[in-house]
């Protein structure tokens, strides 16, 4: 054998163990994760759920292109659903007050972070004044309205669309040059995205929009770039619908990023709601006029969309039927970064990503839900349901398939075998939590 022979095999040998070695970093490499959540957007506005009132084509594709549940839920207000879907417990475990995630909890950015994931934040936060929450909570950045400060200005003008003050990683910054805080918050997660590419990275997007008061975007016709934002909390309810399309068109915005970086087969793209639509929007749902629920524990209050895309991971137009809440998110977020919850952290959600990825998965029997905005007893709703019965602590019963507005309560002794079948279950549920608060 030659010099020149020899050489050209070494040469071969070592491009060849760099391909190697490239391949199983490649494959070691966990998934990125992006999370988008809107504020008070029920089921029913969304058309691929059988909404027809608004435009939702993005989120529509989402759910074509992936998978769809039908049967979500979350906790009737924002506080409550975000304490329990970023800590995976229920509210009876760790809930305080409204505005307020107890500082002694650990989210699913504290976990994601610890195992090497860069994470950010950008939206709603309302979770605690401190200048550090966000960090403290696992997120590396942040750009956030109603962090440190409220939601009006000194004159009693809202802040958090046109023209918003908003908090960069903990810094406020009145933006005076015609903006619109979704913009503004999109924008700073794409920057997140792009400058995180080569590495892991989880980007949380709990939505300002479509949160009330109702008020003009960017792209509906009477948009003035010089308002100093809504003198009044609700706003016009007439701009709901052009609020749903631009959500919409930010979904869409964030998924183009994403295909344009080439990160679509690494990426899992989750889309939901915090709770149910704000009143007094009624919508057209299923052929029949839907209510606005928010803050009540109706299905109305609680019932959302979550819809997620992964390319060449989710099987296109997979569709479930299972129950899913929102403490079952942080364990499906942990399952797809492969990561184990501590032991100490007692979870009760159960992940979904077996569903997700065409198999049976762990199916829930019920969801529970422990329900006070303030954290005070005497207000309480605590409950149980399945797909067609829901069982209140105090002891009221529903047929949610006969009566969803919850207006006649059942009777026990007048029901079948299979009503008292789900009560007995429903029961079980309920006494499960019984001496944990």
């Amino acid at each position: 054998m030659n010099s020149s022979t020899l050489i050209s095999r070494i040469s071969i040998f070592f491009f060849c163990y760099i391909l190697v070695i490239l391949s199983a970093f490649s494959q070691d490499k966990k998934p990125n994760i992006i999370l988008i959540m809107a504020d008070d957007l029920g089921v029913e506005t969304i058309n691929s759920y059988g909404g027809t009132s608004y435009s939702t084509p993005f989120i529509d594709a989402m759910a074509a292109q992936g998978a769809k549940f039908e049967y979500a839920f979350a906790q009737p207000l924002c506080t409550p659903s975000r304490v329990q879907l970023m800590t995976g417990q229920y509210n009876v475990r760790n809930y305080t007050v409204f505005g307020q995630l107890d500082r002694s909890q650990t989210t699913f950015a504290n976990l994601l972070k610890e195992a090497g994931y860069k994470t950010a934040i950008a939206g709603k936060w309302q979770l605690g004044k401190e200048q550090d929450s966000p960090q403290h909570f696992g997120f590396d950045e942040s750009c956030l309205w109603q962090h440190m400060l409220g939601a009006t200005n000194k004159d009693g003008y809202d802040t958090r669309y046109s023209n918003p003050v908003l908090e960069i990683n903990g810094v406020p910054k009145h933006f005076d040059g015609g903006q619109f805080s979704t913009d503004i918050t999109s924008d700073f997660l794409i920057d997140f995205i792009e400058k995180n590419q080569d590495q892991p990275f989880f980007a949380y997007y709990p939505m300002i929009i479509t949160h009330c008061p109702f008020v003009p975007t960017p792209d509906s016709k009477d948009w003035d770039p010089t308002s100093p934002g809504s003198p009044t909390y609700k706003g016009d309810p007439q701009y709901f619908g052009d609020m749903v399309a631009y959500m919409d068109k930010i979904v869409g915005k964030i998924i183009t990023k994403v295909d344009e970086l080439g990160l679509s087969e690494d990426t899992i793209i989750i889309f939901t709601g915090d709770n149910g639509t704000d009143q007094p929007v009624v919508s057209m749902y299923r052929g029949k006029e839907y209510p606005g629920g928010k803050k009540y524990t109706t299905e109305n209050g609680t019932h959302v969309p979550l819809v997620v895309k992964w390319n060449n991971h989710i099987k296109p137009g997979t569709q479930s039927d299972d129950l899913i809440d929102f403490s079952d998110f942080l364990p499906t977020l942990m399952e797809v970064a492969g990561i184990k919850i501590p032991k100490e952290i007692p979870v009760d959600g159960v992940s979904f990503l077996p569903q997700l990825l065409g198999k049976k998965g762990k199916s829930r029997d019920w969801v529970y839900s422990w329900y006070s905005r303030n954290g005070d007893i005497e207000n309480l709703k605590e409950f149980a349901f399945d797909k067609e019965f829901k069982l209140y602590g105090t002891g009221e019963f529903y047929n949610l398939q006969e009566d969803w507005l919850e207006e006649t309560p059942l009777i026990y002794k007048d029901l079948d075998k299979e009503g008292k079948k789900a009560f007995k279950t429903l029961n079980k549920a309920l006494d499960k939590y019984e001496n944990i608060r």
